[in-house]
C-alpha cells in the first residue's frame, strides 16, 4: 500500500519579500514533490500563497475593506498559482488538480465525505490534489484559523500516515527562535511533554498563522496516529531528507498507538464548527475521562447552550466552563432542553461520536 502524505506549504516559504511568488523555491519544492510521487508515494499539497501573489497583480482603485482586498487578491492570485503549479508538475510529466475548500465541506458528515471521495479518486489516477482555503467566499466565521488547520483537517481525513508543516523557521523552540539561549525541540511527545508554555505566539507576514496554531493541528494529529513534523521550507531537499529520517533540523511529534475511527477522526477537528454547548457536572466529568467508553447521559447535562439540529457537533463544557470533549448529538437544542436531567434515555452524544480533550 501506497504511504500517503499532506505537505502543507506557508506563504512565507512561497514569497518573497516583496510579495512575489518565489518561483525558484516553489520549482524546488515541486522537484522534491514530484520525487516522491514518483517513488510510490501519495501526496496531498495544501499551499498557501493565493492572497500573496494577487497583491502583486493589481493596483486597486481605491482603499478596500480587508475582506475586500482578501477576496480580490485571492481570487486573481489563486489563478496564477495554479498555473504556475501546473506548469511546474507538467515539466514533471505529472497531473495536478485544485481543490479549494471551506469550512463548510468540513462542517457536515455528507459534505465531508464527498470531499474524501474527490481526493480519493484523484489519488487512485496518480493526480496530487493542490488544496487550498477558498478565500473568495471564506470570511469572517467561515475562516479556517489558517492552512495549517486546514492540512490538519485533510490529513485526518485522507487517513495519512505523516503531515509535514512547512514554515520559515526550523520548528518548535524553547524560547523566541532568534535568541542565542534558545533551544529546537527535535521530538515531542503530546502524551507526556509539556510544551505549551514555549509555543510563540507570532504571526508571520504573509500568513494568519502562527506556531501557536502549528502546534495545536500537530498535537491533535498526533493524537490520533499521524505522525507530524515542522521544518523549514527553505532548507535545501528538505522533504527528502524528512521522508529518509536524516538529520535535519525540525519538530517531529510522535503519533499515538491507538486506532481512531474516521468519524471519531472527523469529530476531534470540528470544534471550529460547533453549533452549540452541552454543560455537564463533575459525574459525568469523570465518567468521560475514565478508562471505560462512556457516552454523554442526559442525566449529567445541566445546561444546554445555542440552537442545533440533530447531528450537528457541539462542545462538552464541564463546571468550570472548560473544554471536555466534541460530540455529535442525537438530538435538537429544543428536545435535549426538555431531557435534561431525565434518566433512561437514549445519549445526547453517543461514544461513537464522541472525542474527548485530554
Amino acid at each position: 500500500m501506497k504511504e500517503r502524505i499532506v505537505v502543507k506549504i506557508g506563504s512565507q516559504i512561497l514569497t518573497r519579500k516583496d510579495g512575489t511568488l518565489d518561483v525558484t523555491q516553489m520549482s524546488s519544492l515541486v522537484d522534491q514533490i514530484s520525487e516522491l510521487h514518483k517513488n510510490n508515494m501519495e501526496i496531498i499539497l495544501v499551499s498557501s500563497g493565493a492572497v500573496a501573489s494577487g497583491k502583486t497583480e493589481i493596483k486597486t482603485k481605491s482603499k478596500l475593506d480587508s475582506i475586500s482586498a482578501r477576496q480580490l487578491y485571492s481570487a486573481v492570485g489563486q489563478v496564477k498559482l495554479i498555473n504556475r503549479y501546473y506548469d511546474l508538475f507538467h515539466q514533471q510529466g505529472i497531473v495536478c488538480g485544485q481543490i479549494l475548500a471551506t469550512k463548510e465541506d468540513f462542517s457536515t458528515r455528507r459534505h465531508y465525505l464527498n470531499q474524501r471521495n474527490c481526493m480519493s479518486v484523484m489519488l487512485e489516477n496518480n493526480v496530487i490534489p493542490i488544496v487550498n482555503e477558498n478565500d473568495t467566499i471564506s470570511v469572517n466565521e467561515l475562516m479556517f484559523t489558517d492552512n495549517d488547520e486546514l492540512s490538519g483537517l485533510v490529513a485526518a481525513m485522507m487517513d495519512c500516515k505523516k503531515l509535514i508543516i512547512l514554515s520559515n523557521i526550523d520548528g518548535i523552540f524553547t524560547g523566541n527562535p532568534s535568541h542565542p539561549d534558545s533551544k529546537l525541540l527535535r521530538e515531542i511527545d503530546v502524551q507526556k511533554d509539556q510544551v505549551e508554555k514555549y509555543i510563540q505566539s507570532s504571526y508571520s507576514s504573509t500568513g494568519r498563522g502562527g506556531m501557536k496554531t502549528k502546534y495545536n493541528i500537530a498535537r491533535k494529529a498526533a493524537e490520533e496516529g499521524i505522525e507530524v513534523i515542522i521544518a523549514n521550507g527553505r532548507t535545501e531537499n528538505i522533504l527528502s531528507q524528512l521522508i529518509e529520517r536524516k538529520n535535519v533540523p525540525s519538530t517531529r511529534f510522535i503519533p499515538s498507538d491507538k486506532e481512531t475511527s474516521s468519524v471519531k477522526k472527523w469529530i476531534a477537528h470540528s470544534e471550529g464548527f460547533a453549533k452549540g454547548e452541552i454543560h455537564i457536572n463533575q459525574g459525568a466529568k469523570e465518567a468521560l475521562l475514565g478508562d471505560k467508553a462512556v457516552s454523554v447521559l442526559f442525566v449529567g447535562v445541566t445546561k444546554i447552550i445555542g440552537n442545533f439540529e440533530t447531528d450537528d457537533i457541539v462542545r462538552i463544557i464541564d463546571e468550570k466552563e472548560d473544554l471536555v470533549g466534541i460530540g455529535r448529538t442525537s438530538y435538537n437544542s429544543d428536545k435535549a432542553r426538555e431531557l435534561i436531567g431525565k434518566i433512561n434515555k437514549k445519549p445526547i452524544i453517543h461514544y461513537d461520536y464522541l472525542y474527548i480533550e485530554k
